[in-house]
């Protein structure tokens, strides 16, 4: 075939890409007719030529031989275009037979040909370069095998000498019809391109490209590095050598396949009798199996009768013997109830008295410790102000002695930048320097004093916030009534009675308690949450002070939509966590002096339950 085109306008390299998706959407339209009525195909970009039709393989390789040349742009534009198109489009439908047949006549019209088998390519010619040391440095087999990757070779095996690359490699396809196939082709691909076996041999001058061609025997019986290479890894067969080595090897392997086959038939046989046998064997145990649970039924049917009767007699004896009982029982009723009666009576009256005991016993043990709780309170509490005075009196004499260890240094400073050396004046340095070191030495003594009363002191509070802790504990139930003027007040809690009030005057009773319970539980996590700080910091005295935010998103809604008595216990809840817990945003217990609606002293609240504590003992009987 030719390669020549009927439009003679030229493109650059860059515009082949652009070119080839033209030429194929051309060929998909229909503008191009590629295969005839009679099942051959012809090169639509190739015209002028008397012979316009040819085999499937031979068109492809033609437009992969030319896509791949160094021809003009648009030429190898218009055959890749035809190679895919052929591709994507059409498949060679000759069968692996018929190309067998195909192989055996060309052999035979070749007088037999021999090829190199497994099947092998030569490529000579082959570019050698020269590295920064001057040693000769060849292109590698796997470069080589990505350059003829259209034809599936299996490996290339560039040829070296003492003296390096000689320029010349095999490649490698695979033994089976397919792979002789792609042997051809790559045969045909070089011829094609006159690159062949007789272009190398026979041409004055060597183009600069690679040659290749199919291996044959000329090839193997050669003696330069080409023929060892053959010689060590194939052998000279022909295409009907190959074919009867495989129809041998076929034979064999059908004839081992009907052995097996005979094989499985004999063992299949064999099995059908056991089976027979099996299934004679359960067919008479299932029968004998049937009449043994028949007789076994029969049995089981006359056992259950006559426990039928046995179950009736019983039924009837146990009938009797319960009227007996119940006649019994009626007899003796009488003096059963009013025995009963009389073991009620004494039950119930050890049982009042017993608990009364325990009572008294329990609220004598409780009042012993509230009176030691009290008495070890107040014993503490008067430790802790004695020490308190203590402290006081320490620190001033401490900064008094400080004061004068100051004048005294001053004073001695003063007298050394004197110039007059009298003995009077060097006396009474020697005098207050002395006595300095008297009131250093005091120093000392009452810093170490100051340190033991401080430790004290801390000792003492730490002492006084757990009775603190602990009283508010043990009152806590006892005290807590607003009947009473002292008890524990929860500071930051949510007054719920507030929010009853309002939904009972707004719902019915059931609905009130639902919406009142929901509501308070609303507003109390919102007062747990962290993230809402509806205060906002003002100056007063200069001294910044947290004050609440009356625009507040959340607090003027509540304000419009429960008005102002709800608006005034979320406030007060507010700003008692503000003061008592801003960072923890929980509840703190505390002591209250409930008439004056303030925070109770430790001393208050102890005498307050000792007067409660005098006051019921003397109500005791």
């Amino acid at each position: 075939m030719d390669d020549s085109s009927g439009d003679e306008s030229e493109i650059s390299d860059s515009q082949i890409p652009e070119q080839k998706e033209k030429a194929f959407a051309e060929l998909k339209s229909g503008k191009h007719k590629v295969k005839s009525a009679n099942g051959l195909y012809r090169c639509p970009f190739c015209v002028g030529k008397k012979k316009q039709e040819y085999h499937y393989k031979d068109v492809l390789q033609h437009s992969m031989g030319i896509g791949s040349s160094n021809r003009k742009a648009k030429v190898k534009a218009n055959h890749l275009a035809l190679s895919r198109f052929l591709e994507k489009y059409f498949t060679e439908t000759t069968s692996p037979s018929s190309r067998l047949a195909v192989s055996q006549k060309s052999s035979k019209k070749d007088n037999e040909e021999l090829f190199v088998w497994p099947w092998m390519g030569v490529l000579v010619n082959l570019l050698t370069e020269f590295n920064c040391d001057g040693k000769p440095v060849g292109q590698s087999g796997s470069m080589l095998k990505e350059q003829l990757s259209r034809f599936n070779p299996l490996k290339v095996h560039p040829l070296w000498s003492s003296r390096g690359p000689i320029g010349t490699a095999i490649v490698d396809f695979r033994k089976d019809w397919p792979g002789f196939n792609d042997a051809l082709a790559f045969d045909k691909y070089f011829e094609a391109r006159h690159l062949g076996k007789k272009h190398w041999y026979h041409q004055k001058h060597v183009a600069p490209e690679m040659y290749g061609w199919i291996a044959r025997a000329d090839d193997y019986e050669s003696p330069d590095k080409v023929g060892e290479h053959l010689r060590r890894n194939g052998d000279l067969k022909s295409v009907s050598d190959v074919t009867r080595e495989e129809n041998r090897k076929n034979e064999k392997l059908v004839a081992n396949l009907a052995n097996v086959i005979e094989v499985k038939n004999k063992d299949l046989h064999e099995l059908e009798f056991k089976y027979n046998q099996t299934t004679l064997s359960l067919d008479k145990m299932t029968k004998d199996l049937k009449e043994m649970l028949h007789h076994a039924h029969s049995h089981s049917v006359n056992i259950i009768n006559e426990n039928e009767k046995l179950r009736e007699k019983l039924d009837l004896k146990r009938k009797e013997l319960s009227f007996r009982f119940e006649e019994l029982n009626n007899l003796v009723a009488l003096t059963d109830v009013e025995r009963k009666k009389l073991e009620d009576e004494k039950t119930k009256n050890a049982m009042i008295s017993n608990s009364l005991e325990l009572a008294t016993m329990k609220q004598k043990e409780a009042d012993e410790r509230v009176s030691k709780l009290l008495e070890e309170q107040k014993r503490e509490k008067d430790n802790s102000i004695r020490r308190i005075l203590e402290l006081e009196k320490e620190l001033a004499a401490k900064q008094k002695l400080e004061l004068e260890i100051e004048q005294l240094s001053g004073k001695i400073e003063v007298m050394k930048h004197m110039e007059s050396e009298e003995d009077s004046i060097k006396k009474r340095m020697e005098e207050m320097q002395a006595e300095l070191n008297e009131k250093i030495e005091e120093q000392q003594y009452l810093e170490s004093l100051n340190t033991s009363l401080t430790s004290k002191h801390f000792e003492s509070n730490t002492e006084l916030q757990h009775a603190r802790k602990q009283l508010i504990k043990g009152l806590r139930d006892t005290m807590n009534s607003r009947n009473a003027n002292f008890g524990v007040r929860r500071m930051g809690a949510l007054d719920a009675k507030v929010f009853q009030a309002l939904c009972n005057e707004k719902f019915l009773k059931e609905e009130a308690d639902v919406k009142a319970t929901l509501l308070c539980s609303e507003w109390e996590e919102h007062l747990r949450n962290p993230d809402w700080h509806p205060f906002k910091v003002i100056m007063v005295n200069n001294k910044e002070e947290e004050v609440l935010r009356e625009d507040d998103e959340k607090l003027v809604s509540l304000k419009e939509q429960w008005g102002d008595v709800a608006y005034q216990a979320v406030k007060k809840a507010l700003l008692e966590l503000n003061e008592y817990n801003p960072s923890g945003r929980y509840i703190i217990p505390e002591l209250w002096n409930f008439k004056e609606d303030r925070k109770a002293s430790l001393g208050e609240v102890i005498e307050y339950v000792l007067q409660q504590w005098k006051i019921n003992k003397r109500k005791r009987p």
